[in-house]
């Protein structure tokens, strides 16, 4: 009988450390309540030859960037199949799936003066702000943090009791608390205006979705009521077309390559309490905004 339960009990561990967390499951692991919460899907995105575009970028040229690489062995590019951060007041929380060299990663923590014990790693970033910790969840999901908290990886090891919340199924998505688009804090130029018009929104999802051989944006918001839905996609209208004139009466014309082609290609409709958007995307824009150039 002994035998038997330890033998079941081995039997759960290895289950578990090798099922796969949906991205529903790793959200109820991330501090997200009030948080940006970026996802990135880089099978998909890698699969679509969105990430061949980053060779040229100053991610690749980071020179701490390449010696990390180096010391481990690690090309997200390559070796990483999705994350999940959440950016709150007090750092950064990451999960991350992929293919790692937990036994580099731990000679890379030592070399830099940092500590691992067992299998739960932290060393110090570039600031002292910057006290990174990480661990192994699963033998192919890391829980990450950057905090002044040099433990605060160990916060994901909790699972939010509440029902999974609603999130796309796009490859990239970003979920936006209402906080941020009020303060508008370090939004593009040409932004501000559609800034505006979401700050009493309840909940804010822009995703990128493949529609054949070009993409889109699509924006999802939630409101208090119906009626605040249908005012709401009609500011977002209104907005667009305002943004029209001011290019066209500066004698210019939108640019798909760039931010003023895309903000003014949008369109808005609402249902219910609930409003959703539409831009076409260009890949001379992605090329843009992921290429560096």
């Amino acid at each position: 009988m002994i035998s038997a339960l330890c033998g079941l009990t081995l039997w759960g561990a290895v289950w578990y450390r090798s099922r796969s967390l949906s991205p529903a499951a790793m959200l109820k692991r991330l501090p997200a309540d009030d948080a940006v919460v970026l996802y990135i899907d880089f099978g998909r995105l890698r699969a679509g030859g969105i990430l061949q575009l980053l060779d040229g970028s100053k991610v690749g040229e980071d020179p701490e960037y390449q010696s990390f690489v180096r010391q481990t062995d690690f090309d997200y590019k390559q070796d990483l199949d999705a994350a999940m951060i959440a950016f709150t007041r007090t750092g950064k929380y990451m999960l991350l799936k992929g293919r790692f060299d937990w036994k580099s990663l731990k000679t890379y923590v030592e070399a830099g003066g940092g500590k691992c014990n067992n299998s739960f790693c932290k060393v110090l970033g570039s600031t002292p702000e910057r006290r990174i910790s990480f661990f192994p969840m699963q033998s192919n999901l890391m829980a990450m943090a950057v905090s002044e908290d040099d433990v605060a990886a160990l916060r994901m090891n909790t699972v939010d009791a509440r029902p999974d919340r609603e999130i796309p199924d796009a490859p990239l998505w970003l979920s936006i608390p209402p906080s941020v688009v009020k303060s508008g804090q370090s939004l593009p130029a040409g932004t501000q205006m559609f800034a505006r018009s979401l700050e009493r929104a309840q909940a804010v999802t822009l995703a990128l979705v493949p529609e054949g051989d070009h993409f889109a944006v699509k924006l999802d918001v939630r409101c208090a009521n119906a009626t605040a839905a249908s005012a709401l996609a009609a500011d977002l209208t209104h907005t667009t077309g305002v943004l029209r004139e001011l290019i066209e009466r500066e004698h210019q014309k939108a640019n798909p390559a760039d931010l003023s082609g895309f903000l003014t290609s949008g369109s808005f409709r609402s249902e219910g309490v609930r409003v959703s958007g539409y831009w076409g995307i260009t890949r001379a824009l992605i090329d843009n905004l992921l290429g560096g150039s």
